[in-house]
């Protein structure tokens, strides 16, 4: 472990003593080390647990910062009105708000705010607002649309279909006040028959709660 200058490592314990016998395993209540950076631990005793160990962190969150300016907002790659261009869906089936993250004729990655007002919220369900999977991917084959649809891979609004998912599985409920994140990545292109077949993960927060395999139809019906 590297140290730096001027430093004091102190332990602070409580008694370890147990009937008919002392632990001594720490030689002395603190240890300094010269040149050592500045380092402070603590050593907490729980009943009938070990000996718990936590690190004063220097650069932790400043708690005098509003919430409100602590988190940045996602970034803006295609807003509302640029995804309506290339989008042919509209209210109440137009699942797509913004676009975050797109590499051409590869990937993107969009975002579905989540409130209470969605339309589908009254009847799934009325005592459990649950957005229905089915909706969840949609939205995901609608950011996969945003990808295809672009000159780089050659599709047009005219003629692109769902035609296909596969493997699909929901992980945890997606619920009135979550922002789904979705990332769909071309994983083959066969511009022969029209046919793109597309990864598709959706995340709330840091938690996975949707994944599949989808095949999109570029060409003429």
């Amino acid at each position: 472990m590297a140290v730096a200058s001027n430093s004091l490592v102190s332990f602070i314990h409580g008694s370890l003593s147990q009937p008919g016998r002392t632990s001594h395993f720490l030689p002395s209540p603190s240890l300094s080390f010269p040149g050592s950076r500045s380092l402070s631990l603590k050593l907490t005793r729980r009943s009938n647990s070990p000996l718990l160990c936590s690190l004063d962190a220097t650069n932790a969150t400043d708690k005098d910062t509003p919430i409100e300016t602590r988190f940045p907002a996602y970034p803006t790659v295609m807003d509302i009105n640029q995804i309506r261009e290339i989008l042919p869906h509209r209210f109440p089936f137009l699942l797509v708000d913004r676009v975050i993250e797109y590499n051409p004729g590869v990937s993107a990655v969009g975002i579905k705010n989540v409130t209470i007002n969605d339309n589908f919220f009254p009847g799934h369900f009325p005592e459990r607002p649950i957005m229905p999977g089915v909706l969840m991917v949609e939205a995901m084959a609608q950011v996969g649309g945003l990808v295809m649809l672009q000159p780089e891979v050659g599709g047009s609004r005219e003629n692109f279909f769902f035609a296909g998912v596969d493997k699909v599985r929901f992980r945890k409920p997606v619920i009135a006040g979550d922002t789904l994140v979705m990332r769909m990545t071309l994983i083959k292109l066969q511009k022969r028959f029209g046919i793109a077949k597309m990864e598709g993960k959706a995340y709330v927060g840091t938690d996975l709660v949707c994944e599949g395999e989808f095949l999109m139809a570029t060409g003429s019906t």
